[in-house]
């Protein structure tokens, strides 16, 4: 989840308890990060997130040029990035040529803040250079959104709105529980009072009670039989201390009846009434405001400047495609109209289709090896191909190392979103799709996943899902993807997911909705690592035949 600041959220909770249809973006203006920044403000992609707690936005870095000394401070970056990163990546592009308007970079980062300085050559225009690092660097960076939440032990990915109903209901709850609580203790305030208000007329009279009771354990029940009150009251009268039994102490004491009967009547009409309760929420939002409120840190952009809200131009043309690898590592891609023509596609003897996307001639594609190894080329990179060929072996196109094998490929699209990988030896990897981006045309990635066990299956996560896991000794087990916390270190061994025994292993692994199984709650986890359940006969997909189908 990302910053909000305190402030909006506070004003768009007590919004959203007058009114649960409010709108939302007229308060909740946009996230707040901690490392400040500019925010693009896009009404679009931030109403998505805010509907559905899925999505992403743009951050870019805040910047001043030093006219007299020629050089640009930036002193504020994206919360997703680093110092370090933005410096690596300048002095790669210094390096390749790419940007020659740079002279040195410098981090002079003190107890004063951040700040990164760099020199500029001669000439330069600061305005069109921040133009292009904003396009090829870190110092503009996409913040990924998924608000993914705990509900009654459930992972749910949830928009503003759902939050704010689910949190609602609990503070409710945990107002509703503060009040009765509350009001118990006066409860018990006022009967022990009532007690005492009993022996105000006759104090003399519980005083040769108590003394002329020989035993001590007879003490609470002489008191009660004598002033009609309970044991709890009797106790208090018998606990009070000689020199408080005095009919002004009595007085001053039971004078708080009246009192404590208003305030309890008052108490019980606030936990009967879901309206009060709101109000009382609503007042604690506005003093936590108050107290401890800050200015928004990110700063909405929400003009651009018309130099820096320009891109490279690409030239590639860009028509939708269909895609398809076969399992011996042919690829085709064959436009709509050729795919009209002839569907059915051809492969070599023993081989079969293996993935099949739609995307668009501009799209990236990520393949994956049993190296470990994950080559990036592009659509644009293949010519067009028909159903009735066998399309681009993938190992020679993409120059592969002898013997190499493709296992897996996907389109990463804005990289947003990760990458799920399961291993034989029953551990699963969530790995973030970003950690494979890469601002240069690099066509070879080596550690691309953990080489700790052989891969079995892998998947793109843009939502979380429920898959089933297949074992070898015939064990199932479903589990919700939102178990497993994403890392950003490509080569993560990840965590285990499924307890296997002496030489078994994990054999596939399929979404939930394309398997045959419908006793699912039978083999679901809701935590990790479980054995799994064998697989019964009417989950397995397994048709028996019949006399009659033969």
């Amino acid at each position: 989840m990302c910053g909000f600041n305190l402030g909006e959220v506070c004003d768009t909770t007590i919004a959203y308890l007058k009114n649960p249809d409010c709108d939302l973006m007229s308060t909740l203006k946009a996230p707040d990060l901690p490392t400040g920044g500019q925010l693009i403000y896009d009404p679009a992609a931030l109403g998505e997130i805010y509907r559905t707690g899925r999505g992403s936005f743009k951050v870019r870095a805040k910047w001043r040029y030093v006219k007299g000394e020629n050089l640009i401070e930036i002193y504020e970056i994206p919360y997703s990035t680093t110092s370090e990163a933005i410096m690596d990546k300048v002095a790669e592009l210094v390096k390749a040529g790419k940007i020659k308007e740079i002279a040195d970079m410098r981090d002079e980062t003190d107890l004063t803040g951040l700040k990164l300085a760099i020199d500029l050559k001669r000439g330069t225009d600061p305005d069109k250079l921040m133009a292009k690092l904003f396009r090829l660097t870190p110092l503009q960076d996409s913040q990924s959104c998924n608000f993914n939440i705990l509900i009654a032990g459930m992972p749910r990915v949830m928009g503003v709105r759902e939050i704010l109903e689910e949190w609602t209901a609990w503070r409710s709850d945990c107002v509703r529980r503060r009040v009765y609580f509350n009001m118990k203790k006066k409860q018990d305030k006022l009967h022990l009072l009532k007690g005492l208000q009993r022996i105000l007329l006759n104090i003399d009279r519980a005083i040769k009670i108590i003394r002329e009771t020989e035993e001590d354990a007879e003490v609470v029940p002489n008191l009660m039989i004598g002033f009609g009150i309970d044991q709890v009251q009797a106790e208090y009268v018998a606990d009070i201390r000689l020199r408080n039994i005095n009919k002004e102490y009595i007085l001053k004491r039971t004078q708080e009846v009246g009192d404590l009967e208003a305030e309890i009547a008052d108490l019980e009409a606030t936990v009967n009434d879901p309206r009060r309760i709101r109000k009382i929420i609503m007042d604690e939002l506005a003093q936590v405001k108050k107290k401890y409120a800050a200015p928004r840190r990110t700063e909405i952009l929400y003009d651009l400047p018309d130099d820096q809200d320009q891109g490279e131009e690409d030239e590639t043309p860009d028509y939708p495609v269909h895609l398809f690898l076969s399992q011996e590592g042919y690829f085709k891609k064959i436009t709509p109209q050729s795919l009209r023509m002839s569907s059915e596609q051809k492969y070599k003897e023993g081989d079969g289709p293996l993935l099949y996307w739609e995307g668009t001639n501009r799209d990236e594609l990520l393949v994956f090896t049993d190296k470990q190894q994950c080559y990036k080329t592009r659509m644009s990179d293949f010519d067009d191909s028909k159903a009735s060929v066998l399309g681009d072996y993938l190992p020679t196109k993409l120059a592969m190392e002898p013997e190499e094998r493709v296992v897996w490929a996907c389109i990463p699209g804005d990289y947003s979103g990760q990458l799920l990988f399961f291993f034989a030896n029953g551990k699963a990897a969530r790995v973030e799709l970003s950690a494979y981006q890469t601002q240069t045309r690099r066509k070879k990635l080596t550690g691309a996943y953990s080489d700790k066990s052989p891969l079995v299956g892998a998947f793109l996560l843009r939502e979380d899902r429920e898959l089933a896991v297949y074992a070898s000794d015939g064990r199932c087990m479903v589990f919700h993807t939102a178990l497993l916390a994403p890392k950003t270190t490509r080569t993560t061994q990840g965590v285990n997911v499924m307890t296997l025994k002496a030489k078994r292993s994990v054999e596939r692994v399929l979404p939930l909705e394309e398997t045959a199984i419908v006793n699912a709650a039978r083999y679901r986890a809701r935590s990790l690592p479980v054995a799994g359940a064998l697989l019964k006969e009417d989950d397995r997909g397994e048709k028996q035949l019949s006399l009659l189908d033969e």
